[in-house]
């Protein structure tokens, strides 16, 4: 915020308590204050009495009207009230973030790539929703982005937002962070204006400087609004900045709106299969739902957890005293799932070290609860204990089920038992069709180590390109990279405005009535076993 004038004084609002000034802006003035009851603290935005204008205070009560309409989200800043102080300004009670905002840490602070990625994730889900219910941010940046007690991103500063149907508008933007069109004459602003601010920010993040900024160099509004209309992004500078995010930044901020991302969840998109490249946790996207809940948004619509993104693996448990599951001969036995496997996504009839394996991957995921059965059934039963160890040549005495989950020392001495009894033929041979039945080795290949929770991601289509046919019509094609039986495809015309169903299609291939804008464009994604690509793919032929 500027530092230009002095600060207002700040008013006197019954049930708050005044603790310090925050900051100060063109048109108003941030304090801190105590609430009394419910006792918090909250940032209070006032505005300035010179501009308690009829005009001005309009554009104030629509600021706390839009801020009302978004502030459920959990990454838009929290509005409590808005009301008239006793000295006639008007003000808004807001969340208080008490970490410094981003446009006060990207220069001084080198933030990871990891933080980076999740920072625009949780953003673009706030755009995305804004978007949605019609409205335009129009000054996305570091600075709107608070941070939180728990380190949580929450945009704010709707002062200057439009809806999309007055979208003309393009008045008090910041320089560093705005696309080419909102110098243009007259200026103009969209979806895609958004979808450029996150860009950019994230860019400054990365590079603790804004985009076309030239570090020594001059960096006026002149040679900014210059740079960004005609010269070229460069990349971010950083060796641990991957190529593929480089490519995401600049696809962000494309020089032409169309270009661009054509929704702030396409972006969102992009940084999620980033994220799927690093091996590191894939964000969730925040949106609402028609009824203006907020829900986690899945891989394009999906909204069962069990489909791409939490997908557990199934358990394997052995009954020592029972048949030992996908041990040939070992009489009938079927796997127990637990209540938070899904079918189809685990080892199923595996080998019997599936046990460890399948207990392992369950407990990265749910924690201390599996962690505390196994250690419970690494811990013999006192009947168990007592029991006479079997005489020579007769067969082990069944043990009692303790009602927990074996250990997996105990499963591991089963397996040797079991394995001992069936690779010997009464006379003490080995059987002719030994080669039928899996090595000591096969069993420890299909256990494996623990598999993460996103194994089960479709991968994106390949060369997915176009070709006009001179007739009217444009032809796409793309590849699968890794195709399986049962793969088909979708395809949609995206629509930066409109979240609209794929159409499926069986062959890699689409012809489409070539579209009277003079761009022609489709987005694509593989369909496998009825979850479509975690990241669509979108081509567009001039």
């Amino acid at each position: 915020m500027s530092r230009k004038r002095p600060p207002s004084p700040p008013p006197v609002i019954e049930g708050f308590e005044y603790v310090s000034l925050i900051g100060s802006g063109g048109f108003s003035d941030v304090f801190l204050y105590q609430q009394r009851r419910p006792r918090r603290r909250v940032a209070v935005k006032v505005l300035l009495h010179e501009w308690t204008g009829d005009h001005q205070r309009a554009a104030f009560d629509a600021e706390a009207d839009l801020m009302a309409t978004l502030s459920n989200h959990p990454t838009i800043v929290t509005m409590y009230e808005a009301d008239v102080a006793a000295d006639g300004r008007p003000y808004l009670a807001m969340e208080y973030c008490s970490r410094p905002n981003l446009g006060a840490r990207y220069r001084s602070e080198r933030m990871s790539v990891p933080d980076v990625l999740r920072i625009g994730v949780q953003v673009a889900g706030a755009v995305e929703t804004a978007h949605r219910l019609g409205i335009l941010h129009r000054d996305v940046k570091p600075a709107n982005i608070l941070v939180t007690e728990y380190g949580h991103p929450a945009l704010t500063d709707f002062g200057i937002s439009s809806t999309l149907d007055d979208a003309g508008r393009a008045e008090g933007m910041s320089i560093p962070w705005s696309p080419p069109e909102s110098f243009a004459e007259p200026p103009r602003t969209s979806v895609a204006t958004d979808v450029w601010g996150l860009a950019a920010t994230l860019y400054s993040l990365l590079a603790s400087r804004s985009p076309f900024e030239v570090p020594g160099g001059s960096n006026s509004s002149a040679d900014l609004v210059a740079r960004i209309e005609s010269s070229p992004l460069l990349p971010t500078g950083r060796s641990d900045v991957p190529a593929s995010l480089e490519r995401v930044l600049a696809t962000g901020m494309a020089k032409t709106p169309e270009a661009r991302y054509p929704t702030a969840l396409a972006l969102a998109r992009a940084l999620q299969q980033v994220q799927t490249e690093l091996a590191l946790a894939v964000t969730p996207v925040d949106l609402l739902d028609e009824q203006g809940h907020v829900q986690e948004d899945t891989v394009d619509g999906l909204e069962d957890e069990d489909d791409v993104g939490t997908r557990l693996r199934e358990v394997v448990s052995v009954d020592p005293r029972g048949p030992v599951p996908g041990v040939p001969g070992s009489g009938p036995g079927t796997p127990a799932r637990t209540a938070a496997s899904s079918p189809g996504s685990g080892s199923g009839g595996g080998a019997p070290l599936a046990v460890v394996t399948g207990a392992a991957a369950v407990e990265d995921d749910l924690g201390d609860t599996v962690h505390r059965s196994m250690a419970s059934a690494a811990t013999p039963s006192a009947s168990s204990a007592a029991s006479p160890d079997p005489a020579p040549g007769e067969a082990p005495a069944p043990a009692r089920r303790t009602g927990v989950l074996v250990g997996g020392g105990i499963a591991l001495a089963l397996v040797v038992v079991v394995a001992v009894v069936l690779a010997l033929r009464p006379d003490g041979g080995a059987p002719a069709e030994e080669a039928e039945r899996p090595a000591a080795t096969d069993v420890v290949e299909q256990g494996g180590p623990p598999a993460d929770n996103l194994g089960g991601i479709v991968p994106a289509v390949t060369n997915l390109e176009g070709v006009d046919n001179g007739d009217g019509t444009v032809t796409f094609t793309w590849e699968n990279p890794e195709p399986r039986p049962g793969d088909t495809y979708g395809w949609k015309v995206p629509d930066p405005l409109e979240e609209t169903r794929y159409v499926e299609v069986l062959e890699p291939t689409k012809t489409l009535d070539a579209d009277p804008s003079g761009r022609t464009c489709i987005e694509v994604v593989v369909n496998r076993d009825g979850a479509p690509s975690f990241t669509p793919k979108a081509a567009c032929v001039p």
